[in-house]
This record gives C-alpha cells, sequence and structure tokens, in this order.
C-alpha cells in the first residue's frame, strides 16, 4: 500500500480539512476538524504540530498509513504568512514524517483550485484579505494577509464592518456624512440611543460577538443605494484589493500577451450579491494593469486545490483535466461543514 496516496490539506483559522486520495484521483477518505493554526495555539507551532500529528493519525491509521508512506503532500495554511512562519512550519510536517510535500499559505489553495492552468492570482476576501500568485514557472508570492492596514489588508469581513461602525459613529459625533447604515445598525445591536453607541459597539469588539456578516449586509445594502459613505468604504476596499492583485501580476514573470486567472475566493468575494465591489475592483484592475485577466468566482472547496497541488507534485507535472475533474467532482460530494 505504500506511495500510492496523496494527502491535501486546507488549515484554516478555525477548522481544517485532510483529504486522502489515491493517485489516480480516487477519493479515499476525509477528516473535518479543528484549527491546527499556531496562532489559535497558546504554546504556537507545538500546540500546531501536536494537532497535526493527532489529526493524521486519525485520518491515515484505519488504512494502514503513516506519513511517511504518503507519496505527497501539499499543506495550505492559515499564518503561514511571512517566511519565518513558512520556515518553523515546514520544520513542523517534516517532524510529522512527511518527506515530499508543499507548504504555503492557504490562499495559493484558491490558484490550484480556480484555475485549469495551475497558475494565476488568488484574491481571498473572506473574514480576511490576502492575495497569492503563482506564475507559471512555479513562483510564488503572496501579498497582505497579515491582518494589518500596514500591507494593504483593507478588505474582508473584519475589516467591512469596522467601517460600517466607524461611519455611523463618524456621523453622530464627527460630522460626518449621513447616512442610511445609522439606523439598521442601531436595530441590529439593539442599541437604545446615541449616547449608547460607542460603549456597545467597544463591547461588542472586545467580546468578539459583533455580527460581522450582517453589518457587511447593511453595507452592501446601503452602498446599493447610492449612499455616499456606503460607496466610499467599498471603493476603497476594491482599490485595495486590484492593488495587490495587480502587484502579484507585475512582480511574478507572467506575459503580458498571455491571459491570467484571477480567482476571487471568501465569501465577501463568492456570496455577497452586490455587483459594486467586483466593478470597482475590475476597473481598478485594468487601471493598475495591462495584463489580460479572467475573473473566475471560486465555487468549489480550497481544499480541491490542496489535493490537486499534492498530486501535481507526485506526478512532477501538471494534472490532466479529466483527472482534475474528477477530484474535484469527488471533494463537491463530500460535506466540509
Amino acid at each position: 500500500m505504500n506511495n500510492k496516496y496523496v494527502i491535501g490539506v486546507d488549515g484554516g483559522n478555525s477548522k481544517t480539512d485532510y483529504f486522502l486520495f489515491d493517485l489516480d484521483g480516487n477519493y479515499i477518505d476525509h477528516l473535518h476538524t479543528g484549527t491546527c493554526s499556531h496562532e489559535r495555539f497558546p504554546d504556537g507551532y507545538a500546540g500546531a504540530e501536536r494537532a497535526m500529528k493527532d489529526q493524521l493519525h486519525q485520518l491515515l491509521a484505519s488504512h494502514g498509513l503513516s506519513p511517511q508512506t504518503i507519496t505527497a503532500g501539499s499543506f495550505g495554511l492559515a499564518g503561514a504568512d511571512i517566511p519565518p512562519q513558512k520556515a518553523r512550519l515546514n520544520e513542523v510536517v517534516r517532524r510529522l514524517g512527511m518527506t515530499h510535500f508543499a507548504l504555503d499559505n492557504d490562499a495559493f489553495l484558491g490558484i490550484k483550485a480556480g484555475s485549469e492552468k495551475g497558475y494565476g492570482v488568488c484574491s481571498i476576501n473572506g473574514s480576511g484579505m490576502s492575495t497569492a500568485g503563482i506564475s507559471p514557472a512555479g513562483e510564488r508570492l503572496q501579498i497582505g494577509g497579515v491582518g494589518s492596514e500596514l500591507s494593504g489588508d483593507e478588505a474582508g469581513g473584519f475589516y467591512l464592518a469596522r467601517r460600517v461602525l466607524r461611519a455611523v459613529y463618524d456621523f453622530l459625533y464627527r460630522l460626518g456624512h449621513e447616512t442610511a447604515m445609522t439606523e439598521p445598525v442601531m436595530e441590529l445591536l439593539r442599541i437604545p440611543s446615541k449616547a449608547d453607541y460607542i460603549e456597545t459597539v467597544l463591547e461588542g469588539s472586545v467580546k468578539r460577538s459583533l455580527p460581522t456578516t450582517e453589518l457587511v449586509q447593511i453595507l452592501f445594502r446601503a452602498a446599493d443605494q447610492g449612499d455616499s459613505a456606503a460607496l466610499e468604504i467599498v471603493d476603497r476596499s476594491a482599490e485595495q484589493l486590484a492593488r495587490s492583485a495587480a502587484g502579484c501580476l507585475k512582480h511574478l514573470n507572467f506575459d503580458d500577451d498571455r491571459e491570467v486567472d484571477v480567482v476571487l475566493a471568501g465569501s465577501v468575494w463568492v456570496k455577497v450579491e452586490s455587483p459594486l465591489l467586483f466593478d470597482g475592483f475590475r476597473r481598478k484592475m485594468e487601471q493598475f494593469t495591462r495584463v489580460p485577466c479572467r475573473y473566475t468566482f471560486l465555487q468549489v472547496p480550497p481544499a480541491a486545490g490542496a489535493v490537486l497541488w499534492a498530486l501535481e507534485l507526485a506526478e512532477g507535472s501538471p494534472v490532466k483535466p479529466e483527472l482534475r475533474r474528477k477530484v474535484i467532482e469527488h471533494i463537491q460530494g463530500v460535506q466540509l461543514s
């Protein structure tokens, strides 16, 4: 049974999906479990190693397998943002017994899952934002994703929700534009009066209990109605997302005459019904880069990208279209939540 299997891992901040496939693209097993991110454990990388060791054992032991018997593995991990973090996590995976594997930020999985070419750019806009690029030669670049305005991470649900709350506060107390977001925010947070606003918002921020999804929905409803404060927020985030994506195109070696896949992933990109953010993003992309782009909203689980990447490593070549379709169909048939 040795050397016939690959593992694909999508390790997020709240959950991890492990997939076991054989080299023919047949689904063997799946484990949906808690986070393995070092940023979520009090003991950091030691906690991540402990979690992955236990989780891999759960997946492999019943099949008579161990990490040492896996042909190739791909690990897309939240918290693998800067070189020292990636180096430490590579050490963790090697100590687990994996010998042939790729490891990088989970943003890279969107490229493998969303582009048949296996290269391009992925703009993640979910709870947070991150941008990743893979060139035709296999060079990789990540921009942002560290949760800081220092790196242009000015999108994502958490950021947008804070901007909504700030816009309402500006209107209430700082001579800001009147905004249609005020009344729905007050109702959503059950704030009885203007005087109670900042106390309620601060308490929710400290407790991390603010309803991010609903606040983002309020933002886009107001923007669709032409609310100037909401449109300003959406426009700024569209520009920041485009600057990161265009930056990937500039700093990686893409042929200017070749259309590049730009994969849009994450809940804000995929689930928000308003077209305003994407329309602004596309306009800014046309302004910032001359590279022709083909935009795709990712409709398959990013974990599919992990399995496809592992198969690439195992075979030493891009995955053939029929094998790609087979893997994606298997993963779409698995309940991940």
